[in-house]
């Protein structure tokens, strides 16, 4: 029997603009009438939703030519979540009980375009917030890694970083290197996320550990942070090397900074003579995204690649979960259960 919304139903406001890092204290969790669905719309419940690191640019007032609108306060936050379909308009061939991916996250229940029901690829829906798929296009169709070449990715453990490390393994580098800022989270790295060494960010020189636990370069880089590691990354690489650039942590989790910009200073000399290449990545299309969902199901299946993750349950959890992704409590994705 279909389920019925309640006569209101929960979402994350912006309340505030905040000076730092944002926290719950930013927040306001709000109780408004449930939405309704339209032709060509479905209501869902939102089973799970991500919270990534993205929503500090967004709150400080975005970047011109970003694919995400700045949030201003009394806005309600938004991210990648799962919802199940509830009830739908006219004309929708979706039913109730059906999973569907969509972008309206931080709320119990959305309003959505109706989209083609999740397809039982992944052994747990969840695993369709996994944001492999960046990792994956990041090495296989702008890097072109090759078997036998070394890789470093920058913010090993995050969401993006915990997977990279290991689709890198399995599509046949020598050797992965990664980068962390806890002691703890490295461990986990080299023992279950595919990483050969890791490079702790603890005040040392970041330049001269990369070069230690890459003695003869690296080929490929993916990068999750910018600032002093990008410059490292160049510094390691090899003649022709391709460098990814695909987040900027450096400034987004910093208290220092705005979150709405990322300079760094390059030696574009070195860039020149070795013919280093930088490039960015902002979306994934379909093709890459629904090759990269076949196989990470595959894997997951056999055992070969996990999905690192934290569950956090309940809505109003959500702010606190937030403020740890920005102080670095969680390893790979952070997953809210409304």
């Amino acid at each position: 029997m279909p389920e019925t919304p309640p006569g209101t139903v929960r979402e994350i406001r912006l309340a505030e603009v905040p000076a730092g890092l944002p926290g719950p204290e930013h927040l306001a969790v709000v109780e408004v009438p449930p939405p309704v669905p339209v032709a060509g719309e479905v209501l869902v419940r939102n089973r799970w939703f991500q919270v990534f690191p993205a929503l500090r640019t967004l709150m400080a007032g975005g970047v011109p030519g970003a694919p995400f609108p700045p949030l201003r306060p009394g806005d309600t936050l938004f991210g990648p979540a799962v919802g199940e379909v509830v009830t739908a308009g006219e004309g929708v061939r979706l039913r109730p009980g059906d999973l569907v991916s969509h972008f309206q996250g931080w709320r119990e229940y959305a309003v959505v375009p109706a989209s083609e029901p999740l397809a039982g690829s992944l052994p747990d829906p969840a695993a369709h917030l996994a944001p492999g798929a960046t990792a994956y296009a990041a090495l296989t169709r702008i890097a072109g890694l090759r078997p036998g070449e070394t890789v470093f990715v920058s913010g090993g453990a995050g969401g993006v970083g915990s997977l990279a490390g290991q689709i890198a393994r399995l599509l046949g580098a020598a050797r992965v290197i990664g980068s962390t800022g806890s002691a703890a989270k490295a461990e986990r790295m080299t023992a279950e996320l595919g990483y050969d060494a890791v490079v702790l960010r603890d005040g040392g020189p970041i330049g001269a550990r990369l070069a230690e636990a890459a003695p003869e370069g690296v080929d490929v880089v993916v990068d999750n942070v910018g600032g002093e590691q990008l410059r490292a990354a160049v510094d390691a690489a090899r003649p022709g090397a391709r460098i990814v650039l695909v987040g900027t942590l450096a400034t987004q989790l910093s208290a220092a900074s705005t979150g709405a910009t990322a300079p760094v200073e390059l030696d574009t000399f070195q860039l020149i003579l070795r013919n280093i290449t930088l490039r960015g990545l902002t979306g994934v299309d379909a093709a890459t995204a629904a090759e990269w969902t076949e196989r990470f199901g595959a894997w997951l299946r056999s055992g070969s690649i996990s999905f690192p993750h934290t569950r956090i349950s309940g809505l109003d959890r959500a702010p606190l979960a937030l403020r740890g992704l920005f102080d670095g409590r969680h390893v790979g994705t952070v997953v809210v259960e409304p």
